[in-house]
């Protein structure tokens, strides 16, 4: 799990190119090289991340990941691990509740590098656990954890359906899998609006803030777009051998929560 990682998915030098247009006028989450895309762009914004996701959520990331603590029901003593935690936003709301021990990891290094700055700030015996992770490798042996999350990560790994078995492989008996992720709104008025944003807007001024050259902002609406429903996610879920509780849409269906047991 702390080993560095592969050096044939490290990231390009900071500012250049992860996405082009032609490869986003495609299906990104088909690309053969999306690893290695993914944390380059990951590694290229690192340092505006969280200010981006305040400015252009207006705020709402942060209820966004409220709520998915809430739906994790921690209780006291829980062994928690954040899957794809990036600076560390919901890894620190777990910390701040009841469980026992709780773990952040993230693909991207310079991701890392952040939460742990920020981590500083927290009472060291409350303090996450910052790793280096591969959602579809997860370093634990089985029946770890008695909560795994990952929010608006699940879309930027290469095969959901593996992460999905290896978080389900990890969870105790009992053990409650919770997913945060964007999502198209059903409502078609809602929905225009949606990617009016998502796709004209925010990319242009994202990319100002982040001074950002990768192409992160103009993958983000795309990675949405060509990603699972949440039913598929849903049916991943099943087939990993988790009931799924409930699926809960955020900001009228712009992003879902979706909660899942595992049953034994």
């Amino acid at each position: 799990m702390n080993q560095p990682p592969d050096i044939d998915a490290r990231p390009t030098e900071p500012g250049s190119i992860a996405w082009n247009q032609a490869e986003l006028a495609e299906n990104p989450h088909q690309s053969s090289e999306k690893a290695g895309k993914v944390r380059s762009m990951f590694a290229s914004i690192s340092g505006s991340y969280d200010l981006n996701n305040r400015l252009h959520s207006f705020g709402l990331d942060q209820r966004w990941r409220a709520r998915t603590v809430a739906l994790a029901g921690i209780r006291p003593g829980d062994a928690v691990l954040d899957v794809a935690c990036g600076t560390g936003d919901l890894t620190e709301a777990f910390a701040r509740t009841d469980a026992g021990e709780v773990i952040g990891g993230d693909f991207t290094p310079e991701m890392l590098d952040q939460a742990r700055v920020k981590a500083d700030r927290i009472d060291p015996e409350r303090r996450p656990r910052y790793v280096h992770a591969d959602a579809m490798r997860l370093d634990y042996e089985d029946a770890r954890f008695d909560v795994v999350t990952i929010a608006f990560g699940i879309r930027n790994v290469t095969d959901p359906a593996v992460a999905i078995g290896e978080f389900a492989r990890v969870l105790r008996p009992g053990g409650r899998l919770v997913i945060l992720e964007f999502a198209e709104p059903r409502n078609p008025f809602v929905r225009w609006g949606n990617r009016l944003y998502t796709n004209r807007i925010m990319p242009l001024t994202a990319s100002l803030v982040a001074r950002d050259g990768s192409g992160a902002y103009r993958y983000l609406p795309r990675s949405i777009e060509t990603f699972h429903s949440p039913a598929d996610l849903a049916a991943m879920m099943r087939s990993a051998g988790l009931d799924v509780v409930r699926q809960v849409p955020l900001t009228f269906g712009v992003c879902v929560a979706s909660l899942a047991v595992r049953e034994s």
